[in-house]
């Protein structure tokens, strides 16, 4: 849990976010897991498209682990 975290914070930080501390800071409903809304707060430009991309289990949110790979892999990007 703690490389998760570890990987989760240095993702951020490398797309410039200003948090790191997982997934809990954009979760506003508290499921543990990410809608599409509460994604489009963080990333305005997220299409339903790119939501379904980082969905890779397709349980229609995001959790701690998919958020951590498209992170990664580039997948949600910050602007500027």
């Amino acid at each position: 849990m703690k490389k998760l975290a570890l990987t989760l914070a240095l993702g951020l930080a490398t797309t410039g976010m200003a948090f790191a501390q997982g997934i809990s800071d954009m979760d506003a409903d508290g499921t543990g897991n990410l809608s599409m809304s509460e994604l489009q707060a963080v990333y305005p430009n997220l299409t339903e498209e790119g939501f379904t991309a980082i969905d890779t289990n397709a349980d229609g949110a995001v959790d701690e682990a998919e958020l951590a790979a498209a992170v990664e892999a580039g997948t949600l990007k910050t602007e500027g």
